[in-house]
């Protein structure tokens, strides 16, 4: 009997073991917790376990980041960080947005605000004294907007003779680009921290012309094909990568790695066709992972 009694117990207990293992299964299932394995204290690791992630990306720009009906931003950026994110094994709904503006990306890395950014960040050496970057994953080129009856300007040298005013948003790269065509860069570079300002100033007759990359541009056109056009060619390569902070080279060769698989398994190019694609820009070939 008590040979019969032991077993008993026994059992109970096996079986008790086994309804934990599979409750912890079926948690862990729902939220992406456990399922992955990092390295012990990386930047990966930390997130996993916290099960929460902030990304830093625009909310004004059509295709790449734009506050949608949900109240979230979509676009080509949102995507990218969401396939990040996802092999990071966090839920999409426990991501974060943080609206994150062209003159403030290398501040709110460095300062811990957010955990990447994804925002039309174009890679370049200068913001590299302070973040690094991983990528690129798409490369834009700087183009100019203007009215749909303007026949005056074709491209950046229409600038030259000092006349015409052309607006962009502060810290970015295609600021800084357009004062060599300019006259007087005080008088013909009108500055704002948001795209859409620039765009209503253009609407508005404020300013003759917009300039940021292509891209962007083509967000706003095909939302008001009646309005505007480009003018001329591409004039600039503008290589966007994944901002993260300058001493966590683990996480940014995790984030290149997620980049090659995203390219490899289509799920970089559905993410292009299901945003940014749908206005007319091309996506062209994945391009080279730039491991620093």
């Amino acid at each position: 009997m008590r040979f019969k009694r032991v077993a008993a117990v026994a059992a109970a207990a096996t079986l008790a073991l086994g309804l934990a293992a599979c409750g912890g299964d079926d948690a862990d299932e729902g939220t992406g917790a456990g399922s992955k394995s990092f390295p012990a204290g990386s930047t990966m690791e930390k997130l996993n376990k916290a099960q929460k992630i902030k990304v830093g990306t625009k909310f004004d720009q059509p295709g790449f980041g734009q506050k949608g009906l949900s109240g979230k931003p979509e676009g080509f950026d949102v995507e990218v960080a969401k396939i990040i994110v996802k092999e990071l094994g966090i839920p999409e709904d426990k991501i974060e947005y943080v609206e994150t503006p062209s003159k403030v990306r290398e501040d709110v890395i460095v300062n811990g605000t957010v955990d990447l950014v994804a925002a039309t960040y174009t890679i370049n050496d200068k913001r590299k004294e302070r973040i690094a970057f991983a990528g690129p994953y798409y490369e834009a080129g700087q183009n100019i907007l203007v009215k749909k009856d303007d026949t005056t300007i074709t491209g950046p040298d229409s600038f030259k003779d000092g006349t015409k005013k052309v607006c962009s948003v502060t810290g970015s790269t295609p600021a800084e680009e357009i004062k060599k065509y300019v006259k007087d860069v005080a008088t013909q570079v009108v500055l704002f921290d948001t795209y859409d300002k620039c765009r209503d100033a253009l609407k508005g007759g404020q300013v003759d012309a917009v300039t940021t990359d292509n891209v962007i541009l083509l967000g706003f056109i095909a939302k008001d094909e009646a309005s505007f056009k480009l003018a001329g060619d591409n004039f600039t390569k503008e290589p966007y990568g994944i901002g993260v902070k300058k001493e966590d080279t683990d996480f940014r060769t995790f984030i290149n790695d997620t980049l090659e698989k995203a390219f490899a398994d289509g799920s970089w190019k559905k993410a292009w066709d299901d945003t940014a694609g749908k206005f007319g820009a091309e996506l062209g070939t994945a391009p080279t992972v730039n491991r620093y």
